[in-house]
């Protein structure tokens, strides 16, 4: 039971990994009634399949809905253990959606003529990411993209004993993370042809170039250029290890199903920084993604190079430069959903739009390396819901 667990822990990809164990824990009840701002169409099945999650053992589910100006919050279950109803402005941790924040800045660095794509690593970084055995060296293009061929730190720390709580408590700088992935074998040359791999190192990389290129640190790199000018009240890059305000806890079941689950709302703040540190809210998440669709953050040019897809290690999925693009969702005849996901001990969110960007979902649960394959299914039902077009009626036969 606890070799599953601690197999699945800490991967920390896409947010769409297999599920661990799950906890056996009684449902808990629907919170307080969701409302359909200006009368959505699809608020009612919006708000049965939010039910549907709570009803697979997740304590707390959050979301918001966009379509055509419309909005739609909701939220089911409980933000903690104790019975606190969980509200749709509750605080998460947003786990990798972070690295599309991550991604914006550096490309606005690029737009600035501070960086540049192409540039290898080792001119802003000097000696930090030896080159390969081909001699290659890594680009910034590589690490946005996930084809540096650096190693995952995430998958060392994962073969330590109890990695989750030893990795709550933990006080790794980034230098730390990166020299602990460099001690593993290379997956490829830098952008070997044909080859795609998931690495958090990335991204804590890209966190280190951000300061350097940007002459701040990367919280205030974040802040100042897409928290503040959006105005994303409850979104913060944390210095500490508490996720303050108003907020879901995070649990995890650790012990197995039959044991009393880990609160693990208290986090380190150097565990995930850069790939998966930030802290947000389902409203402020849709307001992001909107500005980056709608043209306020990057300039065209920088967009496109953002979505210029590849494939990856799994059907139905791409990656661009901190953007997924997934057909699994919504299948190939409407096209791919675009956004990322997050996964954090605690915490699983999801952050997309549809194919045609009318719509969008923000979503968070409060369980996630130790939820069910149904509690998987109901979250898929819960973005298919808001995401694809619905079926068109059938017609009686003549």
């Amino acid at each position: 039971m606890r070799r599953l667990t601690t197999t699945a822990t800490l991967l920390l990809a896409l947010g769409l990994a297999g599920s661990g164990t799950a906890p056996a824990v009684a449902a808990p009840t629907a919170g307080a009634p969701r409302p359909a701002a200006a009368g959505h169409p699809d608020g009612a099945a919006l708000s049965r399949a939010l039910d549907a999650v709570i009803a697979q053992g997740v304590p707390g589910a959050v979301a918001e809905v966009r379509e055509d100006g419309r909005v739609w919050r909701g939220a089911s279950g409980v933000a903690d253990l104790s019975g606190r109803p969980a509200r749709a402005d509750d605080r998460f941790r947003a786990g990798s959606v972070t690295k599309t924040f991550v991604a914006t800045v550096v490309l606005q660095l690029v737009a600035e003529g501070r960086i540049a794509l192409d540039d290898p690593i080792g001119r802003h970084l000097p000696g930090l990411i030896p080159a390969g055995a081909d001699g290659a060296e890594v680009t910034v293009r590589q690490l946005l993209g996930h084809t540096s061929g650096i190693p995952n730190y995430t998958d060392v720390l994962r073969r330590q004993p109890d990695p989750i709580r030893a990795l709550q408590h933990s006080a790794y700088t980034p230098r730390d993370l990166v020299a602990m992935a460099l001690r593993e074998p290379r997956a490829f040359d830098p952008g070997a042809p044909g080859h795609w791999q998931y690495s958090n190192t990335n991204y804590v990389v890209l966190g280190l170039l951000i300061e350097r290129a940007g002459g701040h640190s990367l919280g205030r790199e974040i802040e100042r250029r897409v928290i503040r000018p959006l105005r994303l009240a409850d979104t913060l890059v944390p210095a500490g290890s508490d996720l303050p305000g108003r907020h879901l806890n995070g649990y995890e079941w650790l012990d197995g199903p039959g044991a009393a689950p880990t609160d693990l709302t208290e986090f380190s703040a150097g565990a995930f920084w850069g790939p998966g540190n930030m802290i947000s809210t389902a409203a402020d998440l849709n307001r992001f993604q909107q500005a980056l669709s709608d043209g306020r953050l990057l300039p065209p040019r920088l967009l496109r190079e953002m979505r210029e897809m590849r494939d990856t290690d799994r059907a139905g999925r791409s990656y661009g430069l901190g953007v997924e693009a997934n057909t699994t969702v919504c299948g190939m005849t409407e096209g791919p959903v675009r956004g990322h996901s997050g996964s954090v001990p605690g915490y699983n969110t999801y952050s997309f739009a549809s194919a045609d960007g009318r719509r969008q979902i923000a979503l968070a649960v409060n369980v996630d390396l130790t939820k069910t394959g149904g509690a998987d299914e109901a979250i898929g039902r819960v973005l298919a819901t808001a995401l694809c077009r619905p079926a068109p009626p059938a017609h009686p036969a003549p």
